[in-house]
């Protein structure tokens, strides 16, 4: 039976409607993909040569029509974040010398939701995000999520590197630190020196369940976090032609003006992009 017919069969009117209503939105959602799917492939063939009379002769159209697809729809890059609105999960920080002591999250993680979110737009995507308080328990089973924040206010987050053969955060007395196991090289906070910049992990991992994977973006402090979440947005169509929604990571230095982390003055892949499923 087709969705129409099991509609059509439906008696009582008011539970017609709201089936109608539900299934329009299913495959609104789904001509949307498949629209950004056929601009990324358009794309793919422009890029290996192929000129839009050629492609319009290949697919039977107008070379009007080739040329309007190629510049319409929902832009491919969307597809690194993933194929729905995104969830931004971010961790907060407890405050304990308060009268009420509370969980709050860093101008820097807020600020990293906010680029992101407007990356998203842009690709069209929405964003919300969620505050995932202490001792950081965070739901990682759930598609399009992205997270912020490094181990010390996530900790589980420490064991799900695991699952990533190139980098790990690690910690010691002297505090977290990032280790690039391929190069053996380690990577301490400069900020803890009273430099003007930090470290931030961005990567993709499996979540626990293994139905995907999720973005993840830590700083070794709060500055980091951002630098991370500014290399995505500044870099989006690149890394989603270089990785798709393969899983990777790599590690970027960001650097930001004395006396404010929010003012970003570079920020820089430090090192390469390890793609993890070769």
């Amino acid at each position: 039976m087709t969705d129409v017919e099991r509609v059509a069969a439906v008696a009582d009117p008011a539970e017609r409607a709201q089936l109608v209503g539900t299934l329009i939105d299913e495959h609104q959602a789904v001509i949307a993909e498949l629209s950004r799917l056929r601009r990324e492939a358009l794309e793919q063939l422009q890029a290996g040569g192929m000129t839009q009379t050629q492609m319009a002769a290949l697919l039977d159209m107008s070379k009007g029509r080739i040329s309007q697809l190629l510049t319409a729809g929902l832009r491919p890059e969307r597809a690194f974040y993933g194929n729905g609105n995104l969830t931004v999960a971010i961790g907060a920080k407890r405050e304990p010398n308060r009268n009420d002591p509370s969980d709050v999250l860093s101008a820097e993680s807020f600020a990293s939701f906010e680029l992101l979110g407007q990356s998203a737009r842009r690709t069209g995507l929405d964003a919300t995000y969620e505050v995932v308080p202490a001792p950081g328990n965070v739901d990682l089973n759930r598609s399009n999520l992205i997270v912020l924040t490094n181990p010390r206010l996530l900790p589980f987050l420490a064991q799900v590197m695991g699952a990533d053969p190139h980098i790990r955060y690690l910690s010691d007395d002297k505090g977290w630190y990032l280790v690039d196991l391929t190069e053996g090289k380690e990577y301490r906070s400069p900020r803890d020196l009273g430099e003007s910049a930090d470290y931030g992990y961005v990567g993709r991992l499996p979540r626990p369940d293994g139905k995907g994977t999720f973005l993840y973006l830590a700083g070794l402090h709060a500055p980091g976090t951002l630098g991370a979440a500014q290399f995505v947005t500044q870099n989006l169509a690149e890394l989603h032609r270089e990785i798709k929604a393969r899983r990777f990571s790599t590690i970027v230095r960001y650097e930001f003006e004395a006396g404010d982390q929010l003012k970003m003055r570079s920020v820089d892949r430090v090192a390469p992009i390890y793609r993890h499923e070769g």
